[in-house]
Formats: structure tokens, C-alpha cells, sequence
């Protein structure tokens, strides 16, 4: 069972440390907010794998460990803090939400990565701007060597993400067609499943907290056309004061039309995805070679996506048959219905 305050290691800059960080003040878990790069950093131990955010957890023998990974770590500070929970009763609810949320921690992070350093405008600000995030008490001459060693080390792993010449379109129009799907949305829902937040509405706006609020490119784009979304992400990132009821979540026969376009859009980009880059990592390929909304996709393959997939067809699997007939029942025709298939 883990203390409370929590110890948090994170950066603004990070969509998941700004996901976990609204999930702690919605749920109004105390935690302690340890910037990245700071003197108390450097005081904490590292993670085997250095993702943000890093909490400070005691293991299975009580030894305190760094501990990432948001998805599992909403789960499991649902099962250690009472009250105010981010996943639905409702256990098809509960998939739907967890496939939503997988689609913005893996999918939209590749528009959230290819915006922020595929265009230069975009690139310039956060070589500029991110490592004072760390380090503000620093000269210009003094942060400029760690500016450009940031921005060129960011650049370089845009092929992890699938950002390239050759997918840049597919993916940008792909943020359009969310933006546009979810401004729908919050014209009927102010959340995905009802009057309270899930932990798909936390993924979202921790990417959006990058392309809506930070990046130029993404951000003049949200602003002009989806002043909505715009405002949506500045309110979610503290709901505090929000007083949720249990009735205040939808039952999977009451979601909107609109909820479901989303998932259509998941599956004409996220699910085909997933299936090439699992197909590619068991055949042993060095590429991932596909197509995504009608044109070519090529990508190193991602070994963390292809646990992803695994996660979501084992917790389709533990569905109860009631629940899995309405979550089949919901996608399909989505073609998301191809990852349980």
C-alpha cells in the first residue's frame, strides 16, 4: 500500500507527467511534484527503463522503487485510494475506456512527437524552452550546448514514433479528423463516458497539453478551428473542485454517436497499427511496412506497442460474455473489431 504524499518525478513537457499529474488532483491524492533535472532529482534512483513520470512506490517486499508506466499506475492507485475513481462501473465501459486510452498514450503521442520536432518552428520553441524547464538558473551560453544536444537527441528518435516523409500526412490528417471528432463529442459529452472523467479523457489531454497549449503548428490549428478542445484542455488539467456522483457516469447503451466516431477513428489509424507492428516483430523484420488511411506506413517496429496489444486482448478476453457481446456489439464496423479477431 503506497503513502501518501506520493513522490512524482516529472516534467512539463512530458504528456504522461501532465496525464498523471490531473488524474492525482482530480482523485485528490496528495503527492510531492519532483521537476526532472532538479537537485532533488539527482537525489532519487532511476528507473531501469527512464520514463516520465516516475513514482517512488514500495514493491511487493516493501522496498521503495521507481515505478512508470501511467496505465498501470492509475489501476493501481485505484485499488490503493478510495473514492473519486477515473474508471467506469460498467465493465464494457471500462474496456472501451481502456482502448480509448490506449489509442492517445500510442497513437496520438506520434502526432504529439511528429509536431513537436518534424517542423521547425515547432522544434526551435522546444529545444528552446524545454531543458529551462530543468534548469532556469543557467546563462544563455551556458544552456545553449544542452539546447542543441536536446533537440538533435529529440529529432533523432522521430523513426520510433513512425514520423517521416513518408507517413507525415497521414498522421497530420489524422489529428484533424480527431479534432474534429472530438470537438463533436464535448458538444454532447463534457467526458467520454458521462458527466465525470475516465482515464481515455486524462490520455487525451496529456497529449493535448503539448499540441493544443505548447507546439505552434498543432496549436494554431486547435485554436483557430477547435476553440472548444483549446478550452476543454486548459480546464481538465485541474478538476479538483469537480464533485462527480456515480450517477454520473453513461451506461454503454446511453454513449452518444459521436463517442463512437472516435472509434472509428481509432480503428482506421491506431488498430491497423497494432497488427503490423506485432506481425513485423514475431516475423523477426527490421520495418514495419503497411498502410494507414490509404496510403504507405513505414516505421522501425515498437516492441512496447505490441505488450499493448497483448494487454488489450487479454482484458477483452476476461470479459464477461454479457460484457464482451456489447463491446463487439459497439465496435464493430468500427475496425476496431480486427484487434479481438
Amino acid at each position: 500500500m503506497s503513502s501518501t504524499p506520493l513522490c512524482m518525478m516529472g516534467a512539463p513537457g512530458s504528456p504522461y507527467t501532465r496525464k498523471m499529474r490531473a488524474v492525482l488532483r482530480f482523485r485528490r491524492i496528495p503527492f510531492v511534484f519532483v521537476q526532472q533535472n532538479s537537485p532533488q532529482a539527482a537525489t532519487l534512483p532511476q528507473a531501469k527503463v527512464p520514463l516520465l513520470p516516475t513514482f517512488y512506490l514500495p514493491d511487493a517486499s516493501g522496498k521503495i522503487v521507481p515505478t512508470t508506466d501511467s496505465t498501470p499506475l492509475i489501476r493501481r492507485f485505484e485499488r490503493e485510494f478510495e473514492g473519486r475513481s477515473v474508471l467506469p462501473p460498467d465493465p464494457a465501459a471500462t474496456f472501451l475506456d481502456e482502448l480509448l486510452e490506449d489509442y492517445a498514450d500510442e497513437w496520438l503521442t506520434k502526432c504529439m512527437f511528429h509536431y513537436r520536432w518534424y517542423h521547425e518552428a515547432d522544434a526551435t520553441k522546444a529545444r528552446r524552452i524545454l531543458p529551462h524547464w530543468g534548469m532556469a538558473d543557467v546563462t544563455d551560453e551556458e544552456i545553449a550546448p544542452l539546447q542543441k544536444l536536446f533537440g538533435d537527441r529529440q529529432i533523432g528518435r522521430l523513426g520510433v514514433v513512425g514520423s517521416n516523409d513518408v507517413t507525415a500526412k497521414t498522421i497530420e490528417d489524422s489529428y484533424e479528423r480527431f479534432l474534429a471528432a472530438f470537438d463533436a463529442q464535448l458538444q454532447k459529452s463534457r467526458f467520454f463516458f458521462g458527466r465525470r472523467p475516465a482515464a481515455s479523457d486524462f490520455a487525451v489531454l496529456g497529449q493535448l497539453t503539448c499540441m493544443a497549449l505548447f507546439d505552434p503548428t498543432p496549436s494554431a490549428l486547435t485554436a483557430a478551428g477547435f476553440p472548444r478542445v483549446y478550452a476543454w484542455t486548459e480546464v481538465m488539467e485541474d478538476l479538483s473542485g469537480l464533485e462527480p456522483e456515480d450517477a454520473d457516469w453513461a451506461s454503454p447503451k446511453a454513449l452518444p454517436e459521436t463517442l463512437r466516431a472516435l472509434f472509428v477513428e481509432v480503428g482506421r489509424t491506431h488498430a491497423p497499427f497494432l497488427l503490423a507492428n506485432a506481425d513485423a516483430i514475431e516475423r523477426g523484420a527490421e520495418r514495419v511496412e503497411t498502410e494507414i488511411d490509404g496510403r504507405p506506413w513505414v516505421q522501425k517496429p515498437f516492441p512496447y506497442q505490441r505488450k499493448c496489444l497483448a494487454w488489450l486482448r487479454e482484458s477483452h478476453a476476461k470479459l464477461d460474455p454479457q460484457a464482451r457481446r456489447t463491446v463487439d456489439a459497439y465496435l464493430e464496423g468500427t475496425g476496431c473489431e480486427v484487434l479481438f479477431t
